[in-house]
């Protein structure tokens, strides 16, 4: 088992807090080309060139490939069985009781190199204030409150996302019960989930990223408490 950190957003972070995310997509860097053939998921060995300039098997990797042999990719968010420790926007506020000594917050980490304990803020159920916050790529795996494993991986086309997918991705709704449109001028909500996640998608990795239907990989994991 490996584990690898994984970045949030603040709705996403109180979805999977709430146990209403149980799904992410990430776009697959080394896009398939567009006449690829069927795509699997598993372990297989890619194709390496020796100092001979001679092909032969590699290293065995999990990730996914065509069945042609033309194109594969490394899964960089693991395979089934691996844990993803969720990276968000935090800071650490104060040294509390050593090792040793009861501890009296229940948001109190442990720092191991430096022997001591601190209190640790995060901004996606603290909410705003005026004091300085750290970005959550700077979040060291200690600070880090949730942990997930996963429990299966594919590749699909971003526009092939289900409703009920759009609901595993941890969609919110809107105080008058539709889902939400998150921040879309003039839009009150959607009654399609699949059209919120559109919505989600688009704030997260800019206009036109949903039309440009790029392969992803979906990652479906259970928190672990």
């Amino acid at each position: 088992m490996k584990e690898r950190p994984i970045l949030f957003s603040g709705p996403m972070v109180r979805a999977l807090l709430d146990g209403s995310k149980t799904q992410t997509r990430r776009v697959v860097k080394h896009q398939p080309p567009d006449d690829v053939a069927h795509i699997t998921v598993a372990h297989y060995e890619p194709t390496v060139v020796d100092w001979r300039g001679e092909e032969e098997p590699g290293s065995v990797i999990f990730g996914a490939y065509s069945e042609d042999g033309s194109w594969g990719c490394k899964c960089p968010h693991g395979q089934p069985g691996d844990r993803l420790w969720v990276r968000e926007t935090w800071r650490g506020v104060v040294e509390i009781n050593p090792p040793g000594k009861s501890m009296e917050l229940g948001v109190a980490r442990y720092v191991p190199d430096q022997e001591y304990c601190r209190r640790v803020e995060y901004q996606a159920t603290q909410g705003r204030d005026s004091e300085p916050w750290r970005p959550s790529i700077h979040m060291p795996r200690w600070a880090s409150r949730i942990t997930l494993e996963v429990i299966g991986v594919r590749v699909e086309r971003l526009q092939d996302c289900s409703e009920q997918d759009a609901i595993a991705e941890g969609i919110g709704k809107t105080p008058a019960g539709f889902w939400s449109t998150y921040g879309r001028s003039g839009v009150d909500g959607t009654y399609s989930p699949r059209s919120s996640f559109h919505c989600l998608w688009e704030l997260i990795n800019g206009a036109e990223s949903w039309a440009a239907n790029p392969w992803v990989w979906v990652v479906e994991f259970k928190r672990v408490t």
